[in-house]
């Protein structure tokens, strides 16, 4: 075990012999810190917080009480191998909130990125990767082996199927299920996840120019109308525009997948 001498533990909290403890860490009452744990400098653990399994914390994050991090995967051909998790820097990780490890036949890593705001009760499944700034809000499910961009919003009491990509910058609405990918920047909602356009408020916040938006809406109209496959109106919007946003788009169409696109209505 090795506990900084900066770091602040409550007398009831178990520090489990292997765990390391960085710098100026807090942790609360009655905590569970496991003999694989790694906790980087100024983490904080409220109280009741459980972590288990080869899981690293990274700097700053704060997890709130009976968030339960690092236990074995939900996945009923978890053997008990060695597998991890990785939580970035500064990420705000409320009550109840679950995230498991991957497993042997996914990669073995579940990672998720820097300044993410999970909410109460949400939860990552083995193998996902989350990219960085993403909120998942109350009750949001993440199934395993998905894959979240950089700066997705995930609404309340959603969940996302498994093996399923969303592209940077998506927002999905409140009691949505999304079984298929969703495109970077689609704005999806309903119980069974239509796509119905453009997440244009996220954009506009995030500064995007306007010819680049101009750019994302005229690609988003020949995806819904065009002529032939879906795969085959992602490869025309890059010749139509040179953003770098209709790039990407298309890049993401075109990438390895396991689930089929959400497409236009």
């Amino acid at each position: 075990m090795s506990i900084d001498p900066t770091a602040q533990v409550h007398a009831s909290a178990m520090i489990e012999e292997g765990a390391v403890v960085g710098p100026d860490c807090e942790i609360g009452p009655f905590c569970v810190v496991g003999s694989q744990v790694k906790l980087g400098q100024g983490v904080v653990l409220k109280s009741h917080v459980v972590l288990a399994g080869d899981t690293e914390i990274g700097d700053e994050t704060v997890i709130f009480p009976f968030a339960c991090i690092g236990e074995v995967p939900q996945d009923l051909k978890f053997k008990g191998e060695n597998t991890k998790l990785v939580v970035g820097k500064r990420n705000r990780i409320r009550e109840g909130c679950t995230m498991n490890p991957g497993t042997e036949g996914g990669g073995g890593l579940t990672k998720v990125g820097d300044d993410c705001l999970f909410m109460t009760g949400a939860h990552v499944g083995h193998d996902a990767i989350v990219g960085d700034r993403v909120i998942m809000a109350n009750q949001a499910a993440l199934a395993g082996h998905c894959h979240v961009e950089d700066d997705v919003i995930i609404g309340g009491l959603s969940g996302i199927h498994q093996w399923v990509r969303l592209g940077r910058g998506a927002i999905i609405g409140a009691v949505t299920m999304v079984t298929n990918d969703v495109l970077p920047h689609g704005l999806v909602q309903g119980p069974r996840g239509k796509l119905d356009g453009l997440n244009l408020v996220g954009l506009k916040r995030k500064g995007v120019a306007r010819e680049d938006i101009t750019a994302l809406r005229a690609a988003f109209q020949t995806l819904a109308q065009g002529e032939g496959t879906f795969h085959e109106r992602a490869k025309r919007i890059t010749e139509d525009s040179d953003s770098e946003y209709v790039r990407y788009m298309a890049e993401f169409i075109l990438g390895a997948t396991d689930r089929s696109f959400l497409t236009p209505n």
